[in-house]
């Protein structure tokens, strides 16, 4: 059953020259797509969040932190402002 589940596969490229790909259901982009997204935006809105959420949890509800990790998280949180037009707590009603 999940073989006739249509696929799109997106190529990501980094600065350092390495890539990789990632496929996804197709049906879960047009699912959490924002109005008239592309594929490619709404791939990328995903990966910040992701990033976000992750940094979030490790700083604020992981066992350690450090000035490193936390720069890390206030940069990934900044990226997130800029990109979505609010802060993460405002999006995602967790803030602290």
């Amino acid at each position: 059953m999940t073989e006739e589940v249509d696929t799109t596969t997106f190529e990501i490229s980094a600065d350092d020259g390495t890539t990789d790909e990632v496929t996804v259901p197709t049906g879960l982009l047009d699912l959490v797509a924002e109005g008239d997204q592309t594929d490619a935006e709404t791939v990328g809105d995903v990966t910040l969040l992701s990033f976000a959420s992750r940094a979030h949890h490790i700083v604020h509800h992981g066992e350690e932190s450090d000035e490193e990790l936390e720069a890390q998280e206030a940069r990934i949180m900044d990226l997130f402002e800029e990109r979505f037009g609010v802060t993460y707590g405002e999006a995602t009603g967790h803030q602290h």
